[in-house]
C-alpha cells in the first residue's frame, strides 16, 4: 500500500517538477554587464546609470538596456528597461550566427543620451533627450562607404524635421552633392519603443 502511495504521489508531482524548471530554466538572465555609462539625463544635477546586460545563458545572447534615474533621496530608480532595441548577438532568424555587429556604446553628453551602433559600411548615432518622462528621438547622424569611392553622410534634426545629406569622394573634404529636405515626425520616438530594426528607419 504504501509503494502504491509513493507512486501516485510521484505521477502527481513529477509533471508539476518539471514544469516549474522548465520554466526557471528558460527565464532571461541578464547577468554579465556589457556596458555602463553615468551622466545626468533628467538634469536635477545628480548622476543617472546606463548599463547594457547581456543573457549568458540564452544561446542567442539578447541585450538588455537599462536607464536608471536618481530620484530626490538620492537612489536610482529603472525607468527604461528594453530588450528590442539592441539585436541579440547570435539572433534565431539568423541561425545562431553572430549578428556581424559590436554591442553599441552609449554616451551621455550634454545632458542627452547616445547611441552609437555598427550599420552595413557605416555607422549611426541616435541622440535621445528626456523630456516629459520620456526618452525622445532627436536626431539620427549616419555615415556609410559605397565599398568604392564616395562617402555619405546624413543628419537628420527630428525637431526641426530637416535632414542634410552631403555626399564627397573617399579621403576628400571638397562636396560632391548636397541634398536638403523636410520630414516632420510627430510624436517624436520614445526609446520604449525603438526596435534594433528601425535603426535606419529615420
Amino acid at each position: 500500500m504504501n509503494n502504491y502511495l509513493l507512486s501516485i504521489l510521484f505521477i502527481l508531482f513529477s509533471p508539476q517538477s518539471n514544469i516549474y524548471a522548465q520554466n526557471k530554466k528558460s527565464e532571461s538572465t541578464f547577468s554579465e554587464t556589457v556596458r555602463d555609462e553615468q551622466g545626468d539625463l533628467n538634469h536635477d544635477g545628480r548622476a543617472d546609470k546606463v548599463l547594457v546586460k547581456m543573457d549568458i545563458i540564452n544561446a542567442t545572447r539578447p541585450l538588455l538596456l537599462q536607464i536608471f534615474l536618481s530620484q530626490p533621496n538620492g537612489k536610482l530608480k529603472l525607468e527604461i528597461a528594453s530588450t528590442r532595441i539592441i539585436e541579440a548577438q547570435y539572433p534565431i532568424e539568423k541561425k545562431g550566427k553572430f549578428n556581424g555587429y559590436q554591442i553599441p556604446d552609449f554616451f551621455i553628453e550634454g545632458g542627452n543620451l547616445i547611441m552609437r551602433s555598427e550599420i552595413k559600411e557605416g555607422n549611426i548615432t541616435h541622440e535621445f533627450r528626456f523630456q516629459n518622462g520620456n526618452f525622445e528621438l532627436i536626431k539620427v547622424n549616419k555615415f556609410t562607404y559605397d565599398g568604392l569611392n564616395t562617402t555619405i553622410e546624413s543628419k537628420f534634426n527630428l525637431l526641426s524635421g530637416i535632414k542634410i545629406d552631403v555626399e564627397k569622394s573617399l579621403g576628400s573634404e571638397k562636396t560632391i552633392r548636397k541634398s536638403k529636405k523636410t520630414t516632420i515626425i510627430r510624436p517624436l520616438p520614445k526609446i520604449q519603443d525603438f526596435k534594433f530594426t528601425d535603426k535606419e528607419k529615420y
